[in-house]
């Protein structure tokens, strides 16, 4: 049941945001940058009994993400200026993300060792 309520009040929460791109894109996408997601995945996590320490991982994990994600905007955003097709601009930017990703973490391991 909680798992529902959950579906439910986070589906509220992007349909609004989408509402709100639809007549405000700035204000849409702006609202969209906020942490909204990690916010309510630490409080989900917190309600359900998780440790701080998983909490405090789970925090670091998501700022490990935030470059890869930036990239994958930048992307996206480019494509699209180029006016390739979303499904296209979006894969594009998926790939990159992943790519990203790998190199990030290859370049701390190897920073680490």
């Amino acid at each position: 049941m909680f798992t529902i309520v959950k579906i439910i009040a986070s589906a509220i929460i992007i349909g609004v945001i989408t509402e709100i791109s639809r007549r405000y894109p700035n204000y849409g996408g702006m609202i969209a940058a906020l942490p909204i997601v990690s916010v309510i995945s630490i409080l989900w996590l917190y309600v359900q009994g998780e440790r701080m320490e998983a909490l405090s991982e789970f925090s670091l994990s998501v700022v490990w993400g935030i470059p890869a994600t930036v990239v994958m905007l930048v992307i996206i955003w480019m494509a699209l200026q180029h006016s390739l097709h979303l499904f296209a601009s979006l894969g594009l930017g998926l790939a990159g993300w992943l790519v990203f990703l790998f190199a990030q973490n290859l370049l701390i391991k190897h920073l680490i060792n």
